[in-house]
């Protein structure tokens, strides 16, 4: 059963939510720090990350670079607009598909759960049919999986 829940609100917000059993400094760290987005933000299996730049301060750029191995890929640019150390990440981030989407808005929260972390992802798309667009590529799925990866990491740490 997936511990990740995703739903819409109003025409252009995706809110997902997720529970870790790691502390919420961990789980920021593994939203931030370069050598561990590479071990986890991949997708279905099979990518990797080969370029991942996360320059984690205000106005700081961040770049993620994908492949498949076969010729296929895709990028992803964004800056930092706001970091709260261990509590909140604000993000602008567009994907290159190869043509760039529009900007996409979000804000991460991190927010201690007993012995975990209550993780609370929103975002805001310029409109309904970006966000439809973004919600048919099947990124629940590729979430999922995503995240069973950060939370083998993090548990580790």
């Amino acid at each position: 059963m997936s511990k990740l829940t995703l739903k819409t609100e109003g025409d252009t917000h995706i809110v997902v939510t997720r529970r870790f059993a790691a502390p919420p400094e961990a789980v920021y760290r593994a939203h931030t720090e370069p050598k561990l987005i590479q071990q986890w933000l991949l997708g279905p299996e099979g990518w990797t990350m080969p370029v991942c730049i996360s320059d984690a301060q205000t106005g700081g750029k961040i770049r993620y670079e994908w492949t498949n191995g076969k010729g296929g890929g895709f990028h992803l640019t964004g800056e930092y607009l706001e970091l709260e150390p261990f509590g909140r990440i604000v993000h602008v981030e567009r994907m290159y598909l190869p043509d760039p989407t529009p900007d996409n808005h979000v804000e991460t929260r991190f927010d201690a759960d007993g012995a975990g972390t209550l993780m609370t992802l929103r975002m805001t798309l310029p409109d309904a049919q970006t966000r439809a667009a973004m919600l048919a590529t099947g990124m629940e799925l590729g979430m999922e999986v995503s995240y069973v990866r950060l939370e083998n990491i993090t548990c580790k740490t």
